[in-house]
């Protein structure tokens, strides 16, 4: 079986943008003493336009950890919340070409990246597999055709919930649901976590302590 994430010409690219995100480290670590309260009364484009240069990236192993699922579940149709420059999609879109069937639509706020993600994902020979739709994810996604069998949500903390809210009604039984960020930023999707891990909302889900943690849901 083939995995794209080894071989060129995506293997170049991914190695190309964790090496940029890592060396964007230190200007990630000067927005947050810029907002020492983070982001709590801003708007969703006021957090847009403040991480608008920066690297939001999944670490390489929680990339794997996507391609793997996805390889497994086999949804026509894949949904990321927050783009950023593309290094999640990319991972989304190699499993998706390798399974041989499916799409993704990915969501990104900021027009300029947008532009850089687009860029990313046609040097990567990805590009036929994605859909970018760029503005507020509540008004992109709201007339998104169902079923959805796999979510990514790595944007604004805030958001994630009212954006599975959205998506719920076209959730296929068995669709997967990651979110990113879940130790490192628990305080800030409290009302998520709450949500998914609450069995009455029709999800059961697991904790995965890698990197910043990920929480992952099965809709059952």
């Amino acid at each position: 079986m083939p995995n794209s994430l080894t071989v060129p010409p995506v293997r170049p690219v991914l190695d190309r943008l964790f090496q940029a995100a890592d060396e964007d480290r230190p200007n990630q670590a000067a927005v947050r003493e810029r907002y020492p309260g983070g982001f709590a009364g801003m708007s969703a484009r006021e957090q847009a336009d403040a991480y608008a240069e920066l690297y939001i990236p999944v670490s390489p192993e929680g990339g794997r950890l996507l391609y793997t699922l996805i390889r497994a579940s086999r949804p026509s149709t894949v949904v990321e919340f927050g783009t950023s420059f593309g290094i999640s999609t990319i991972h989304l879109a190699a499993a998706v070409r390798d399974n041989g069937t499916g799409h993704v639509v990915s969501t990104e706020l900021h027009a300029a990246k947008v532009a850089r993600a687009r860029a990313n994902l046609a040097e990567a020979g990805l590009a036929g597999l994605v859909t970018i739709v760029e503005g507020d994810a509540r008004e992109t996604l709201a007339d998104l055709p169902g079923p959805v069998g796999f979510v990514l949500l790595d944007g604004w903390k805030d958001l994630y919930l009212p954006v599975l809210r959205l998506l719920e009604p076209r959730l296929d039984a068995g669709a997967l649901v990651v979110a990113d960020d879940t130790i490192s930023m628990a305080a800030e999707m409290t009302d998520y976590l709450s949500y998914v891990r609450d069995p009455a909302h029709g999800y059961l889900s697991v904790s995965f302590p890698e990197s910043d943690g990920l929480e992952i849901s099965c809709r059952v």
